[in-house]
């Protein structure tokens, strides 16, 4: 502030810089510092690549990525540089905030423990709309499974899960809302054939199935409203890939910036682990902390 106020007397009333300075009470080194920052040309343009590229990420996100290709610079300088470069995503829309308290939903720590489940709808270039079956796994964050199709009924959930049992394992529990589809003949049929229990969420309580209505909001931020489907099989691909990314390589904040499949790989250990060997096993949280330099201080939030 010292130093506008000195450059205002100056072009304004005309007077020295050592009267403007003695005026403003600043001093004459400090007003007349130049910054020696270098300028960080690659690591600029490596910033703005990631970026580029991943349009919705911003800087804590980004900083991850730069710390596994080895860059050593703190959160504060990459900060700078993504605020200098202009590279502030910008919030679409704000978020109503729930009042009071919920009860929270204990889950056990370990993979399969409870799915849950929700569509997510968009459109094809034509202007076709089709729309996508998300199944994630509570604890790992993982996305299990992400079906496209114009149209997908309580058969076709039946069967898509049956397949994905087959593939990974029963699961102790499956929550999704009060949909046609998932309150069908054929999935009430499915869940007595294969003893799951299926739990169904408070009709107009979506946050109860918060951690498949989070993984739409980012599918949707970072991916549906990024890209342009040519056709189903355009879809299929694009959604694969990015399904593919999202478990191997996002960082996920909820699991300390760690991957889904990082995070369900080190749980995994964790537990096949013998007791002896990690008594604290049952103390510890879910979430690992944030890499180095990331502040992941936030109000915490009640599944449910």
């Amino acid at each position: 502030m010292k130093r506008e106020a000195v450059a205002h007397l100056k072009a304004l009333l005309g007077l020295s810089e050592r009267r403007a300075c003695r005026i403003a009470g600043a001093d004459r080194k400090t007003v007349r510092y130049q910054p020696q920052r270098a300028p960080d040309t690659a690591l600029r343009g490596r910033l703005r690549d990631l970026a580029n590229e991943r349009r919705r990420f911003g800087y804590r996100r980004l900083f991850v990525l730069l710390r596994r290709e080895g860059e050593p610079s703190g959160i504060n300088r990459i900060y700078r540089l993504y605020s200098e470069e202009g590279l502030t995503v910008r919030k679409r829309k704000a978020r109503r905030k729930a009042l009071g308290t919920r009860a929270p939903i204990l889950v056990e720590a370990r993979a399969n423990a409870r799915w849950s489940l929700d569509f997510v709808h968009d459109q094809f270039a034509c202007g076709r709309r089709f729309r996508v079956l998300n199944v994630v796994d509570d604890v790992t964050r993982e996305c299990l499974a992400a079906i496209p199709d114009t149209s997908i009924s309580g058969r076709r959930v039946a069967r898509e899960l049956t397949a994905l049992i087959e593939r990974r394992g029963k699961p102790g529990m499956i929550v999704s809302d009060n949909g046609t589809e998932l309150t069908s003949d054929a999935i009430l049929k499915w869940c007595a054939e294969t003893k799951i229990e299926w739990h169904y969420i408070a009709p107009g309580k979506p946050m109860q199935n918060g951690f498949v209505e989070s993984f739409n909001g980012r599918m949707r931020d970072e991916f549906l409203n990024e890209t342009l489907f040519r056709n189903l099989a355009h879809a299929r691909d694009l959604i694969a890939a990015w399904v593919t990314d999202y478990n191997t390589a996002r960082p996920h904040s909820a699991l300390g910036y760690q991957t889904p499949a990082g995070f369900a790989l080190h749980l995994t250990t964790a537990i096949a682990r013998p007791a002896a060997l990690d008594e604290s096993s049952a103390r510890r949280a879910i979430a690992q902390p944030a890499p180095t330099g990331v502040n992941d201080h936030r109000a915490p939030v009640m599944a449910g």
